[in-house]
């Protein structure tokens, strides 16, 4: 069984406008088609003065207040209401040019990070300035296309279909130009908005389980150990032998909640990764594997820390399945660069069948993995071997002060 989860940016472009899209060929009849193509084209007038007048004012007001604090604010509702223009011209376009246009995605603005964020994503919005962009040439073009179309309607006559067509195959150029979303632009904010949920839903995930081992594990420790340290202080003068021996069992619930800490530490983020990297931190949990693994980690230099994070407890979790499922004699974890990736293969000579819906984590792994633009791939046939490859996008490490440290 082989399951591949592949990254964000692997994803082919969405397929071109099928041949009915195209307009129909030009001819003599003042068919439907034809009149309109000639409503628009008269239409683009009055249209192209509200917008031209709307971009004017609102983008030349807000861009000169951008001296005071109010003037950025200003200029991103200026393009929120400029893609608002792009969606009715839009609508006319599909209604009248038989155009299919797709609207653009929303922007994630909920979670972004709060006010600033989200200000700075509303001012660099492509399809607001390609909006703004179509409304400025909108207005030569509105007076040309509409001084063109009325003359013909009573000079010209018999060639008109001829100039209609003509002129609204420019208008359909113009549409698929500036008002169609860039495909690759926007299946990658619906992704990223997609994985950044991931992403928090993970988090949450993780602070609900260090919360809930505090609970259970460490802190109700300390509290024993407190109310037993309470009970020796009141029996030290009655009964020092009993005061002894509950200090002694105190000292033990303190050896206990310390390893417990350490473990919660260790899961959070271990401190032999910070301080001697993956070679090391991956040699510790495979020594706390229940089979016996062979590490290889073959790096030419230590990748960013969010990269080195991930790739340390994605091999955690996997040998913690092998550990628990895999009912293997032996196992291998082995880690290298590849030009701009970062490669993990963990192999298991186990029974195998795990599979992405099979409870063991892996589809979590998965998408985790996705989120950053990085690749899954579980290969694992009944009767085993499983072999599981993960790549993650490698970034280099750099210093507090952000200089390179290769």
């Amino acid at each position: 069984m082989t399951e591949r989860i592949p990254s964000s940016g692997t994803s082919t472009a969405t397929a071109a406008a099928g041949q009915d899209d195209r307009p129909p060929p030009p001819r003599l009849a003042y068919d439907w088609h034809t009149w309109k193509e000639i409503a628009h084209l008269l239409a683009n007038l009055p249209v192209a003065l509200l917008g031209f007048t709307y971009v004017v004012t609102a983008l030349f007001t807000s861009l000169g207040l951008t001296i005071t604090v109010i003037g950025f604010p200003l200029l991103a509702a200026a393009l929120m209401g400029a893609r608002l223009l792009g969606r009715l011209e839009r609508a006319r376009a599909r209604a009248l040019l038989g155009v299919r246009v797709d609207e653009p995605s929303r922007l994630p603005l909920r979670g972004s990070g709060g006010f600033l964020p989200q200000l700075w994503m509303l001012l660099k919005d492509p399809v607001g300035w390609r909006t703004v962009l179509y409304e400025f040439i909108r207005l030569p073009w509105g007076v040309l296309t509409f001084t063109i179309t009325l003359t013909s309607l009573f000079v010209l006559w018999p060639v008109l279909p001829f100039v209609a067509r003509g002129l609204a195959n420019a208008d359909r150029a113009m549409v698929r130009a500036l008002l169609c979303p860039s495909d690759e632009l926007e299946r990658r904010i619906a992704e990223l908005e997609s994985d950044r949920g991931v992403v928090v839903d993970t988090a949450a995930a993780d602070l609900r389980r260090i919360e809930r081992d505090l609970h259970d594990g460490a802190q109700a420790r300390l509290v024993n150990l407190a109310m037993g340290l309470g009970l020796a202080k009141e029996k030290v003068l009655e009964d020092p032998d009993a005061a002894a021996a509950m200090v002694e069992e105190a000292h033990g619930e303190v050896k206990l909640a310390l390893q417990e800490l350490r473990d919660l530490a260790r899961g959070i983020h271990p401190a032999v990764l910070t301080d001697r990297g993956l070679d090391a931190a991956l040699s510790a949990v495979s020594s706390r594997c229940t089979v016996p693994v062979k590490v290889t980690v073959d790096l030419p230099a230590r990748p960013a820390a969010a990269i080195e994070g991930i790739a340390y407890f994605t091999v955690s979790e996997l040998l913690q399945n092998v550990s628990k499922h895999s009912a293997a004699r032996s196992a291998s974890v082995d880690v290298w660069r590849t030009k701009d990736r970062l490669l993990i293969q963990v192999w298991d000579d186990g029974r195998g069948g795990a599979s992405l819906d099979g409870g063991t984590g892996m589809k979590g792994l998965a998408e985790r993995l996705d989120a950053v633009d990085g690749l899954f791939v579980l290969e694992s046939p009944e009767g085993g071997p499983t072999t599981v490859m993960a790549e993650l996008p490698w970034r280099d490490r750099t210093d507090a002060s952000g200089a390179d440290s290769r």
